[in-house]
C-alpha cells in the first residue's frame, strides 16, 4: 500500500465540500493539475475512485462516504497539533475560520469584519454557513469555529460571550398610506404582515410576546430569510418586524421606514459561541477578541 500523503488528504476534504476539483485547487492555493495528481494517488491507493463526475459535480462514491469522517478526524488532530505549536500571528495567518452566522450577521456583521480583516490579517480566509440544528454538533466536532446569533439552546456546554443587545422595529414602505409617524395596536392588527422565520434571530421572541398577548396579525407571506424582505415591504403595503440593527442598515438600501411597534418587545443577547475542545485555540481565541472588539457593547435605543 502507498504512502498516504497528507496533501492528499486536504484536496479529497476540498474536494468533498465543494463538489469540484478546480475549486479544490483554488481554496488550497494549488494548480488545477496538482489537485487532479492528489486526487488519482488517493484513488489507487484506496482502490476506489472516490469522486464521480456528476450534474450535480464531484459527487463521493459509497466508499468515500465510508472513509471521510475517519479522514476529516485526521486532519482535524493534525491541525490542532499544528496549531498547538505555532502561535497565532494575525499578519501572517492563512488559516481558515468557518463562523456559523443567521442571514442577518452576513448582511449587517461580515462586511465590518472582512474589511478588518483586509487590513489587520490580510491572510485569513472566513467561510460562513447558516444557523441550523446542525449547528452545536459542528462546533463541538470543530467543524465550524464561532456561532453567532440568538441561539440560547448553546447556553449549556458551550463558552458565550455576548457582543450587543438588540430589539425590533416595524419595517414599512416610506410611502405607506395608512401607516405615519406613529403605530397603534389596532393598525398593527388591520395590516397584512410579512413573518421571517430565521433560525438564531431571536424573532421566535417576537411571536411569542404578541402570542401572549393576543393580538393577531394576518399574514400575507412566511419568509425563509430576512435577506428579500426589504424589497418586498417596499414594493408593497405590507408590515414586517425585523432586529433594529438591520432595519436601520435596510432604510439606507430601499425607500423602507422604520416605526417602532404598538407594544413592548424584549431586548435579546446576540452572543457568540464556542466549544471548550477549542476555548485555549490561539486562532479561536484572537478571532473572538475580533468580533468582541468590532461588535461589543451595543446597546438597543430606547
Amino acid at each position: 500500500m502507498s504512502k498516504l500523503d497528507l496533501e492528499w488528504l486536504k484536496v479529497f476534504d476540498e474536494v468533498w465540500q465543494t463538489a469540484s476539483v478546480s475549486k479544490a485547487a483554488e481554496r488550497l492555493g494549488i494548480a488545477q493539475a496538482a489537485a487532479s495528481t492528489a486526487l488519482n494517488k488517493l484513488r489507487a491507493h484506496f482502490d476506489d475512485r472516490l469522486f464521480e463526475r456528476t450534474a450535480l459535480g464531484m459527487q463521493p462514491t459509497p466508499h468515500a462516504q465510508k472513509i471521510q469522517p475517519a479522514l476529516r478526524e485526521a486532519l482535524a488532530q493534525i491541525e490542532r497539533a499544528r496549531a498547538s505549536r505555532e502561535a497565532f500571528v494575525p499578519e501572517r495567518a492563512t488559516r481558515r475560520f468557518r463562523i456559523c452566522l443567521t442571514d442577518i450577521s452576513e448582511v449587517v456583521l461580515l462586511p465590518r469584519l472582512l474589511d478588518h480583516l483586509g487590513r489587520a490579517a490580510p491572510g485569513v480566509q472566513i467561510e460562513t454557513e447558516i444557523i441550523s440544528g446542525a449547528s452545536s454538533r459542528r462546533l463541538e466536532d470543530g467543524e465550524i469555529d464561532l456561532a453567532v446569533g440568538f441561539m440560547p439552546q448553546l447556553d449549556a456546554g458551550f463558552y458565550g460571550q455576548t457582543l450587543f443587545w438588540q430589539n425590533f422595529v416595524c419595517l414599512v414602505a416610506q410611502d405607506h398610506p395608512r401607516i405615519g409617524a406613529r403605530l397603534t395596536k389596532k393598525a398593527f392588527s388591520a395590516e397584512s404582515h410579512a413573518l421571517i422565520a430565521s433560525s438564531g434571530t431571536g424573532h421566535a421572541i417576537v411571536d411569542k410576546t404578541i402570542a401572549r398577548a393576543g393580538i393577531e396579525r394576518r399574514v400575507a407571506v412566511r419568509l425563509s430569510s430576512f435577506l428579500g424582505v426589504a424589497r418586498i415591504v417596499a414594493q408593497t403595503q405590507l408590515l414586517a418586524v425585523v432586529p433594529r440593527i438591520l432595519g436601520e442598515i435596510l432604510s439606507t438600501q430601499e425607500p423602507v421606514r422604520l416605526v417602532e411597534p404598538p407594544f413592548a418587545l424584549p431586548d435579546y443577547a446576540v452572543k457568540q459561541h464556542w466549544h471548550a475542545r477549542f476555548h485555549a485555540d490561539d486562532g479561536n481565541a484572537w478571532l473572538r477578541r475580533t468580533l468582541a472588539q468590532l461588535f461589543g457593547g451595543r446597546r438597543p435605543a430606547p
